[in-house]
């Protein structure tokens, strides 16, 4: 790969942002300061750009295999290069499930031949995979994934004294969709009396309801505590929820730790009236009110991580009355942009943004090597600049499945070139054929 000089940028790292240029040479990251030459290196003059790590998103799922008329490893990783995303993990509700060794296993062979992004995959847990779930080396992948609530059909773990085993037998992260499937059931019941299938949209929130997430959240903590299981509780999407996370200890203590999502963050049940089913996701997105406290639990530390949970489905799909249309969206294209934007309003800092979407999940799942713009580490590096607007269209989706909740959406920033592993995967719009992807490694001692 060689050499690769960038000039100029203004690297944010760290909770600092300042000018400085910086060597890669083959796929490290080989000296960060000022005035840097190599007469070898290519040069990239990134003048009045900012230079991002690489971001990590713990939560994706890419739809392989079983389900890739909707996504595949390849295309939905490429589409995350154009975001900034340099880093994935993906999650278990593929068909076959990921709930074997050996399906984990598969995936990471499919992965090292298609992914264009570094990657990870958190193993699902079951009613019945104790046993499969005691063997995985602690170092194998990202982590355990639970469903404690009807997300994703039979992968939820309902059974109280299985969760506690799982909870009592692993130190691995255990990230956990939480809601309450008997809430959530007899909400679906009484509004399918009164309306049939074609349930109005904005009673989404309604029937997958604030209790039903306090509820799951509230047990899954408590349990995490009576274990001494160390807990992510992924899409945060109530304000209640916040109070049941600290912010008085560092993230590397915490035992107990939250994420939010983009669209949480983004879009309110006000917006169920335009958006419809393409807004329609799994926990939903509720009211403006929830929407500020989850900013205010994010700005103030009680949320430590911002992800997508992109899960793409088709438009037909989508296009359907309320019980047969899919939860879930295509993000990974378009989330740092989403938050650049919101840097440019005043409601986040970039160092901040930088926090939560590069450092905290490397730190939160022992990452090796990635995460900062360190010398010696990885060069996944973003370029990004601030002032250059541009509009989300069919023409510009990557996603397979073709369309965005942020469609017609102007961004006033733009991902100009994407580095992994020292290698420019996206660079104005155009993408590398060549893969530079690798199978993440962590530090779990």
């Amino acid at each position: 790969m060689g050499k690769i000089l960038l000039k100029n940028g203004i690297i944010v790292n760290e909770g600092v942002a300042q000018e400085s240029d910086i060597l890669i040479v083959d796929d490290l990251i080989a000296k960060i300061g000022k005035d840097i030459s190599d007469a070898d290196a290519v040069v990239i003059d990134v003048s009045g750009k900012h230079i991002l790590p690489g971001i990590i998103d713990d939560q994706v799922h890419f739809r392989e295999p079983g389900l890739t008329h909707k996504g595949t490893i390849a295309t939905e990783s490429r589409a995350a290069l154009a975001g900034g995303i340099t880093t994935f993990m993906e999650q278990p509700n593929t068909t076959p499930q990921t709930t074997t060794i050996e399906k984990l296993e598969e995936k990471f062979a499919t992965a090292a031949n298609t992914a264009f992004a570094n990657y990870s995959f958190l193993f699902g847990g079951t009613n019945d995979n104790l046993e499969e779930l005691k063997r995985l080396d602690k170092n194998a992948c990202s982590g355990i994934k639970l469903f404690l609530g009807s997300s994703t059909g039979n992968m939820l773990v309902d059974d109280e004294k299985v969760i506690e085993n799982i909870f009592s037998n692993t130190e691995m992260v255990i990230s956990a969709h939480c809601e309450d499937e008997t809430t959530i059931r007899e909400n679906l019941a009484k509004y399918k009396a009164e309306y049939g299938d074609a349930i109005p949209l904005e009673l989404h929130p309604i029937i997958r309801s604030e209790e039903a997430c306090y509820l799951s959240s509230s047990r899954a903590i408590a349990l995490a505590k009576k274990t001494g299981a160390r807990l992510h509780v992924f899409h945060l999407s109530t304000g209640k929820e916040t109070d049941l996370f600290r912010n008085d200890i560092p993230l590397e203590q915490k035992k107990i730790t939250a994420e939010v999502c983009i669209h949480h963050l983004w879009f309110s049940d006000a917006d169920y009236a335009n958006k419809g089913t393409l807004i329609k996701w799994n926990p939903a997105v509720k009211t403006a009110k929830d929407r500020d406290m989850l900013w205010n639990a994010l700005l103030d530390d009680r949320i430590d991580v911002i992800a997508t949970d992109h899960a793409p489905h088709l438009l037909e799909e989508k296009d359907n009355v309320y019980t047969k249309a899919p939860s879930g969206g295509p993000l990974v294209q378009h989330a740092l942009n989403a938050m650049l934007e919101k840097v440019k309003e005043g409601k986040i800092t970039l160092e901040k943004l930088v926090q939560k979407m590069c450092h905290n999940p490397a730190i939160l799942f022992q990452i090796e090597k990635r995460g900062y713009i360190r010398e010696g580490y990885y060069a996944d590096l973003v370029v990004a600049d601030l002032n250059n607007p541009w509009t989300v269209s069919k023409e510009n989706i990557a996603y397979k499945c073709k369309w965005s909740p942020f469609e017609d959406t102007t961004f006033s920033s733009k991902i100009v070139h994407t580095f992994i592993n020292g290698h420019l995967g996206y660079s104005n719009g155009q993408f590398s054929e060549e893969r530079n992807a690798k199978r993440l490694t962590f530090n779990r001692p």
